[in-house]
């Protein structure tokens, strides 16, 4: 008998300086901290998947690459895509794909930290 897995159960992103990305997440995302980290990481408490900022992995050189997170699309959930778009746009991210409708509603990506894509949709 095979076994499956039954979904994400955990994200981080890999980032140069987790203070900063941290911030951004806090200040423009409204995420809250969990009460536990590793020394490495902020984690936050995100439902019903944890959320995390890491620093790289071993043998992970981020200036190598052209873009952190090439070819993954992270979508967070939020009650109000077009709100969360204008309270981003007015604190000067980057706004990447303005909102539009989508099967899962209003969405639109902008600009996380170090150059991460990330999609907020809802509301």
């Amino acid at each position: 008998m095979s076994v499956a897995v039954d979904g994400p159960d955990f994200i981080a992103l890999q980032v140069r300086d987790v203070d900063a990305a941290a911030s951004f997440c806090e200040q423009h995302l409204g995420l809250r901290r969990a009460a536990v980290s590793p020394p490495h990481a902020v984690v936050f408490d995100t439902q019903p998947v944890p959320f995390a900022i890491r620093e790289p992995l071993p043998g992970v050189d981020l200036d190598e690459t052209p873009r952190p997170g090439l070819g993954m699309v992270l979508w967070f959930r939020t009650a109000d895509a077009h709100q969360l778009h204008d309270q981003l746009a007015a604190a000067g991210v980057k706004i990447l794909v303005p909102v539009t409708q989508s099967p899962f509603g209003p969405m639109f990506s902008f600009e996380g930290p170090e150059g991460y894509t990330l999609t907020a949709h809802g509301g």
